[in-house]
């Protein structure tokens, strides 16, 4: 599979949440890390997705947020726990390269932001991304 999003994330399928329309998907992606995506009942059907199924989190580096701090009281059901590998900064954006557990995030974010927060390798930081801003491909 070849997509322009950074973010190809193999894991396994641990939990199927089904609603009327909508299921919670939640992929387990590294030891203690899971992604939820939020994907149509239909989509579910379609690709036959079953927990214990292998699955990628498909993520464009651009929907991903980071913050230094823990968020609380917060929508995003995907606030994940990680560490800042490389910074490359840019004229406009920056690219951030966060790792978690054998697995690595890219986001993109503003150079601004970037000077802001003063994102340093090593930095313990959060990534945060909506569920619905994950793609589920098998």
């Amino acid at each position: 599979m070849k997509t322009s999003a950074r973010n190809q994330l193999k894991g396994t399928i641990v939990e199927i949440k089904k609603g009327q329309i909508n299921s919670e998907i939640v992929l387990s992606v590294a030891d203690g890390v899971d992604v939820k995506a939020i994907v149509t009942n239909d989509a579910v059907d379609e690709m036959g997705l079953a927990v214990g199924d292998t699955a990628y989190a498909v993520i464009k580096a651009s929907f991903v947020m980071v913050a230094k701090d823990k968020p609380t009281n917060i929508s995003t059901r995907n606030i994940i726990e990680t560490k800042v590998l490389e910074v490359k900064n840019g004229m406009v954006n920056s690219e951030l390269k966060l790792g978690m557990g054998h697995q690595v995030l890219t986001a993109v974010i503003t150079e601004e932001a970037t000077e802001d927060l003063d994102f340093k390798v090593g930095d313990k930081v959060y990534a945060l991304i909506k569920a619905n801003f994950v793609i589920l491909a098998k």
